[in-house]
This record gives C-alpha cells, sequence and structure tokens, in this order.
C-alpha cells in the first residue's frame, strides 16, 4: 500500500497531490458527519426515558469525532505529503497539537458517557436515594478532578513540544524551591478548598439532594463543585458556600443516613381537654392521608404551664418534604376537631377574684324565667 501511494505521488505535481490528500480529510470527515447525524435521528425518535450506552456514546463523542478522525487520517498521511523541509517540522508540530486537543476532548466526553451510565445503573428518583446520592456525589465530584487533569496535562504536553519552553523549564528548576514556598502561601485557601472537595466527596457528610439547615436556612444541596457549594433554598434562591465551610462548621443534615423524618405538631389547650378523644381523631387522620409512612403516630401531654396544657404529636413521614405538609396537615384537622367538638377545651383566661368571707364578689345571677 505505501508503494502504490508514492508510485501515484511521482505521477503528480506536488500541489495537486497535496490538494488531493486534503480532499480525502475533508471527504473522511464529511462521511464522518453524516454518519454520526443519521445515527443521532434515529436515536432522536427513541424514547428519551429508555437509556441506551450506543446513544449516550454518539450524543457525547459526535462533535469530538468530527474532528478527531480526520485529524488522525491526516498524521497517517503526513508522510507522504510533500513539503518543503522549512515548513515539515511545523505543520508535524502543529498537527500533532491539534490531534492532542481533540484526544483531550475525546476523553472529556468519556468521562460523560460513563456518568450517563451510572446514573442508569443508580435511580436517582428512587423514594430512599441514599446510596445513589452518595454515588452521584462521588461522581461529580471525580468527573471535575478528571476534566482538570486532562486540561492540565495536554497543556503541558503542547508546551513541551516546543524546545523553548524546554529549556526555560530546565532554567527555572534552579528557582522551584523557592517558587514552591511562595505558591504555597499564596494558594492555601484554593489548595485548602481543593483538599476538603476531596474530603466532602469521600467522607461525603453532605451529598447532592441533602437536605440541610445551614446559616438558619432549608434547603437541598443542588451542586457540589471544587471550591463551593450550591444550596437550593426551599423559596427558589440559592446560598452559595466555600466547601471548607462543611468541613469547619457544624450544620444539619436531615438526610445523612435516611431521608424518613419525624415531624412534631404543638397543641396548646385548656385544662378540660380530653386526651383520648385526641388521639383517636389523630390515629384516623393519619391512616386517611398518604403522606405518612406508617412508622409513628403519637399524641402525648408534654407539659403543664400556667394556662395551657401543651400536646404534642409525632409523626412520621418518608422525607422532609412529606413531613412539613404532613405537619400542617394534622395541624390543621386536630384544630378544626377541637373548635366542631370541644370548642371549651380552647385556651382560654380564668379571672376570679374573692371578697373577705373568701366568697366570689360575683355570685352566680339566677336568670328570671
Amino acid at each position: 500500500m505505501e508503494k502504490q501511494i508514492n508510485i501515484w505521488a511521482k505521477q503528480l505535481p506536488p500541489w495537486l497531490w497535496n490538494l488531493a490528500i486534503i480532499a480525502f480529510v475533508l471527504l473522511i470527515g464529511f462521511i464522518i458527519k453524516v454518519f454520526i447525524k443519521l445515527l443521532l435521528n434515529y436515536y432522536k425518535n427513541k424514547k428519551e426515558a429508555e437509556y441506551s450506552f450506543f446513544r449516550s456514546l454518539v450524543t457525547h463523542l459526535s462533535r469530538p469525532l468530527n474532528h478527531f478522525i480526520p485529524l488522525f487520517v491526516a498524521n497517517i498521511l503526513l508522510p507522504f505529503v510533500a513539503l518543503k523541509d522549512a515548513y515539515d517540522n511545523d505543520v508535524r508540530r502543529w498537527l500533532g497539537i491539534a490531534l492532542l486537543v481533540s484526544f483531550a476532548s475525546i476523553l472529556m466526553n468519556a468521562i460523560k458517557v460513563l456518568e450517563d451510565y451510572v446514573y442508569y445503573k443508580y435511580d436517582f428518583n428512587k423514594t430512599d436515594n441514599l446510596r445513589e446520592r452518595k454515588v452521584r456525589t462521588q461522581l461529580q465530584f471525580i468527573r471535575k478532578v478528571s476534566t482538570v487533569l486532562i486540561i492540565v496535562i495536554t497543556l503541558s504536553l503542547i508546551l513541551l513540544s516546543f524546545d523553548g519552553v524546554r529549556k526555560l523549564g530546565a532554567g527555572l528548576l534552579t528557582g522551584v524551591g523557592i517558587g514552591g514556598i511562595i505558591i504555597g502561601f499564596a494558594a492555601q485557601k484554593s489548595l485548602g478548598n481543593l483538599l476538603a472537595g476531596f474530603q466532602i466527596a469521600f467522607t461525603q457528610p453532605i451529598r447532592i439532594d441533602d437536605v440541610l439547615v445551614v446559616e438558619g436556612e432549608w434547603g437541598r444541596v443542588e451542586e457540589i463543585t471544587l471550591t463551593y457549594v450550591v444550596l437550593n433554598i426551599w423559596d427558589q434562591r440559592r446560598l452559595i458556600l466555600p466547601i471548607n465551610y462543611f468541613i469547619e462548621k457544624p450544620f444539619q443534615n436531615w438526610t445523612r443516613t435516611t431521608s424518613e423524618l419525624l415531624g412534631t405538631v404543638f397543641l396548646y389547650v385548656d385544662y378540660n381537654v380530653p386526651a383520648e378523644p385526641l388521639r383517636a381523631e389523630l390515629t384516623r387522620l393519619l391512616n386517611e392521608t398518604p403522606l405518612w409512612d406508617k412508622r409513628l403516630g403519637i399524641l402525648q401531654v408534654t407539659d403543664v404551664k400556667e394556662t395551657t396544657v401543651e400536646v404534642r404529636m409525632l409523626v412520621s413521614a418518608h422525607n422532609s418534604s412529606k413531613a412539613f405538609d404532613l405537619r400542617c396537615y394534622i395541624r390543621e384537622n386536630m384544630l378544626k376537631y377541637l373548635q366542631e367538638n370541644y370548642p371549651s377545651s380552647l385556651p382560654r383566661i380564668r379571672v376570679t377574684t374573692e371578697n373577705n368571707n373568701g366568697q366570689d364578689d360575683f355570685p352566680p345571677v339566677k336568670l328570671q324565667e
């Protein structure tokens, strides 16, 4: 094959031969683009909910393959291109750099293919998704670190392809010790955040979709980056916190080991309130709502104050959102039950005065018939 190519190269003028090679490379790129476009149109007609490894492969790798394969073919055919010696090294270097950048793009998109597969294997929409949230948190952090490493290594290889940069690096080796100390002090906080990110990714005090109470705000972890955490507050605000905040300061994690949660409802009623009918009504209300997970539902008199009795109802739900809705449901309906059946048991203030004989100053008045 190589001999045949050399024969063809000798039969054509150099400029025409080079033009033929360029046309061949562009033709390969066009064929690949058309083929990938047909595949994309095929998978678009399928249901979005259906996972397909090949669809994920085509979706994420189609764009980088559009330029990687033509560049790869161009590198293979480069020895057969008729170039002057003055341009040969430059063309080889820049074509190699383009191929290296294209390959780095393929690697970064290949991580997304792996991410799609893991998301398919670990369904995030389950009710008890503790394991899935752990895996997703680690995977997102690994993807970001891997992307940074690929970019750094690619840039290093590109710079090392220039002779001037290699000589400059050899001259700078003598100042590495002092420069390392200076950079270490200057980047102390950045390195601290990066190390905190590693610690959070693998010890996991927080995970994606965890419910937290931070700085007096209730919200879910929406994103964990290498330097900060985004908390989606219940009213759709976003609270941005440095990642080392979750290493250095206390916070509440309502879904650390499970999403199940207990909720309390307090009522303050009069001393004459009957407890047993309230217990029966609480049981009835819990059995009628899907918000209750049937683990716990009790009513207790937890305190006696000067003018009221404190009644606490302890209920359980699958997650914090359902627990909040369940508490509101119980509070509203128990109050309605008291108003309709025991209005005299609602809080009241009694005032009694006595005269010197120890009798009330305001004795009952007998009504005339």
